[in-house]
């Protein structure tokens, strides 16, 4: 059975302090001290984690304009309820590490700190109003990986804070350390293999996997953009270049690939000459009627 088509029902505790029920409308959800999770379907029979705060309604009064975070995908209802136990031990781990929140008057290479988390002497965590990071010390950026160090001791939040978790593990939650450890995989996977002394299959690491797609396919026409045809219904029209370079040398051509057929991959489009026809037609890109002129 769809989890997401079982009626309504009481709420149930979890030895994790998880608290688990069904919504109003028949999501699965989770509530973890001030934070409720749903798991809320998407496209093609897929899901992805949502959640709110400071809801203090009984979760099957609970409805899906209740939550507006989004978490990423999540696979089904065992995963769901993994991913909140995990959640659970994070925000106990949290507490345990109590962290302190403080102002601090200083610059970051993203404006202005706005507020900052001390982790520890030397490592702080700074909020701007637009992005932030970690500070670390003269000291403390020592400590980091020679492959991986910053020479101002600025490591940005996107992916960099991975490298402040990868140093100084202590300092982080189980949860983060795992997030940490994929991140630095994916984004630097030389020296996730010399700091581990092996290496790293393609499937292990976004980077190395790149790499594997590249190499394959050198010599094919990859698309570097597309968009739904204005003249022939139902293709996409698409610009290709050998291995998917992207400068102003490359050679570009256009193709019509069915629109049912166009599927990115993780790490593009490969054109299949045998099946979807170069073309050289009237353009839906603008560039490419520009360019034309």
């Amino acid at each position: 059975m769809n989890p997401l088509s079982q009626p309504s029902q009481l709420s149930t505790p979890d030895p994790s302090g998880v608290e688990f029920g069904r919504s109003a409308d028949g999501l699965s959800v989770g509530r973890i001290g001030d934070l409720v999770f749903a798991m809320v379907p998407a496209r093609d029979g897929q899901y992805f984690l949502a959640s709110a705060w400071r809801l203090s309604r009984p979760l099957a009064d609970l409805k899906r304009d209740d939550f507006y975070s989004h978490h990423g995908s999540v696979a089904d209802e065992a995963a769901f309820r993994e991913r909140m136990v995990e959640q659970a031990e994070h925000s106990d781990e949290l507490r345990a590490l109590a962290r302190q929140s403080a102002r601090m008057n200083c610059s970051t290479p993203w404006g202005s700190s706005q507020g900052a988390t001390v982790y520890a002497d030397g490592i702080v965590s700074h909020t701007t109003a637009g992005h932030g990071g970690f500070k670390l010390s003269a000291t403390r950026n020592a400590a980091v990986h020679p492959m991986l160090q910053a020479g101002g001791g600025w490591y940005e939040e996107d992916a960099a804070w991975a490298i402040v978790a990868l140093a100084f593990p202590d300092l982080f939650t189980r949860y983060e350390r795992k997030c940490a450890d994929k991140t630095v995989r994916d984004a630097w996977p030389d020296a996730w293999e010399a700091i581990h002394g092996r290496a790293l299959a393609p499937g292990e690491s976004y980077e190395r996997g790149r790499q594997a797609f590249m190499r394959e396919h050198s010599g094919d026409w990859i698309v570097i953009a597309a968009l739904r045809s204005d003249h022939h219904p139902g293709m996409t029209e698409v610009i290709a270049t050998i291995g998917g370079k992207r400068d102003e040398r490359a050679e570009e051509r256009r193709f019509l690939v069915p629109s049912c057929d166009y599927a990115v991959g993780r790490f593009g489009f490969v054109i299949d000459e045998t099946k979807h026809a170069a073309y050289d037609g009237p353009s839906s890109f603008a560039y490419w009627r520009q360019r034309a002129a």
